[in-house]
């Protein structure tokens, strides 16, 4: 609870001063110079207000989840298509620093931090959604586990980025798709 007079939150600039070297320190050090300590040094701003606002490297992760935007493109009215479209959106999410650094990041303060373990999983499902969705669009036709066919198309894609450490397989994703596009359009 706040005490009268002082604000909820940090102003607005000082948040996103401070979520923007969160970021970079992300991008370039890892998940172990989230530390108010470390922001501090970086932005100038008052540790006792880092602390107050993001007193764990959680904290910071969660604020950088929530301003963390996975804009897709607008259906095109061919669910194939945006099926292979967002395919093809996730793999670059994957291969570029933001999303795949953060992604790193998340998983390797879950393995220490059981309370990052949500965090990650809504930023997965986040990054996810957009399967989801176009894969729910095909299944509107066919009988399909939509979860099931998702998850067929991204697993690869994720152990690709994450656990390999090289660029996700764009024509593995493609053949996964064009095997549920086969199944949802086979009469039998």
């Amino acid at each position: 609870m706040s005490k009268p007079g002082r604000p909820a939150g940090p102003a607005a600039e000082t948040a996103e001063l401070v979520l923007s070297a969160a970021l970079d320190l992300l991008l370039t050090e890892g998940g172990a110079a989230l530390t108010p300590q470390r922001l501090h040094a970086v932005t100038g701003v008052a540790r006792t207000t880092i602390y107050r606002h993001w007193p764990m490297p959680r904290d910071f992760l969660a604020a950088l989840i929530a301003v963390a935007p996975h804009p897709s493109p607008q259906p095109s009215g061919d669910p194939a298509a945006d099926l292979h479209a967002e395919v093809d959106l996730l793999c670059d999410r994957l291969r570029d620093k933001p999303v795949a650094a953060f992604l790193r990041a998340l998983v390797t303060a879950s393995s220490t931090d059981p309370d990052c373990v949500p965090l990650r999983q809504r930023y997965v499902m986040d990054l996810l959604a957009p399967v989801h969705r176009s894969v729910r669009a095909l299944a509107v036709t066919a009988e399909c586990d939509v979860e099931e066919a998702a998850m067929t198309i991204v697993s690869p894609l994720l152990v690709d980025a994450l656990l390999l450490d090289r660029p996700a397989e764009r024509n593995r994703a493609h053949r996964a798709v064009d095997d549920l596009l086969a199944r949802a359009t086979d009469p039998t």
